[in-house]
């Protein structure tokens, strides 16, 4: 990771590839990791993808070729849910996480992010704590699976549009706990939070013993710079607290998103045409955040040496 020094240039950010790209098909791939190695970026975040029907190798290959490092995304399915008291659907839920697991590592990854606890969408009802702790109890087996090939698992919590099994940070900690799990990790997403958390900056606090990713996104899914939600100031004090890990960048835009996808995750709007704009806006973002915080912490040396 960086030294107290440093302006930031070695921080570990990813990008999620839907800023620039709707689908890592795009015969738009090599020009677009190409844009974010250029803007600082060392990681790239992949839209779900079928295990049976990626070119992993072919994918790996491109992605060493840039040296990027390639982030997948796990989630699940009506029929295979592990929060299900159905056995049968818990064991194809675990099968479909265990599937993202095998293409992480054959594209070489070391991060596995997704909704891995229950089936996305919008939900009818409270989840019962039965369900909460069967998800957990798999996730974690999951988890440490991973851990034993070499990859991170983690879990994004959501707001309550999108799931009722984990909102908060709070409820993010009690999922880790149940899960038995020393290896399951948390990820943060500051466009969820401002939906969900009173205080954004406590949550993190909260969550940093086994938080893994922090994910940057603004109120109206746009740029970094511009929204509701203070992205340079959590930065720094995700910093502040000392938390070293993987910080992500996330931004939604009709303009460039498939028409499916913009459906599932309601993106009416184009909240930018320009994704490497977007990239490199969010990239400069998160460095006076860190720097911010690297300025902080060396005032606070000298007043307490010349205390």
């Amino acid at each position: 990771m960086t030294t107290l020094d440093s302006d930031g240039a070695d921080l570990d950010v990813a990008c999620h590839l839907n800023v620039l790209l709707a689908a890592a098909s795009s015969d738009l791939l090599p020009a677009a990791l190409g844009a974010l190695v250029e803007a600082g970026y060392r990681r790239v975040v992949l839209p779900p993808l079928d295990p049976q029907a990626t070119d992993a190798a072919g994918l790996a290959n491109l992605f060493a070729a840039h040296d990027v490092h390639p982030i997948t995304i796990a989630g699940q399915a009506p029929g295979a849910d592990v929060s299900s008291a159905d056995p049968d659907e818990r064991a194809a839920g675990a099968a479909m996480l265990r599937a993202a697991l095998d293409l992480t590592v054959a594209l070489r990854g070391d991060q596995m992010n997704g909704v891995p606890y229950g089936v996305f969408g919008h939900p009818a009802r409270p989840t019962d704590p039965a369900a909460f702790e069967r998800a957990a109890i798999e996730v974690g087996r999951i988890a440490d699976e991973a851990h034993e090939r070499g990859v991170m698992m983690t879990f994004e919590v959501l707001n309550r549009y999108e799931t009722a099994v984990v909102n908060t940070a709070a409820q993010a900690m009690e999922f880790v706990a149940l899960s038995g799990s020393e290896h399951l990790r948390i990820h943060l997403d500051t466009f969820h939070m401002a939906v969900e958390e009173a205080d954004l900056a406590a949550a993190i606090t909260a969550a940093a013993p086994r938080l893994g990713y922090l994910e940057l996104g603004q109120s109206g899914r746009g740029m970094l710079s511009g929204g509701a939600v203070d992205i340079e100031a959590l930065v720094r004090h995700a910093f502040d607290t000392g938390w070293t890990g993987r910080l992500g960048v996330e931004a939604f835009s009709r303009a460039v998103l498939s028409p499916g996808a913009s459906d599932m995750l309601a993106i009416w709007r184009q909240p930018y045409v320009d994704g490497v704009g977007v990239a490199r806006d969010a990239m400069r973002v998160i460095r006076r955040g860190f720097a911010s915080s690297v300025e902080g912490r060396r005032a606070a040396r000298l007043s307490r040496v010349g205390g």
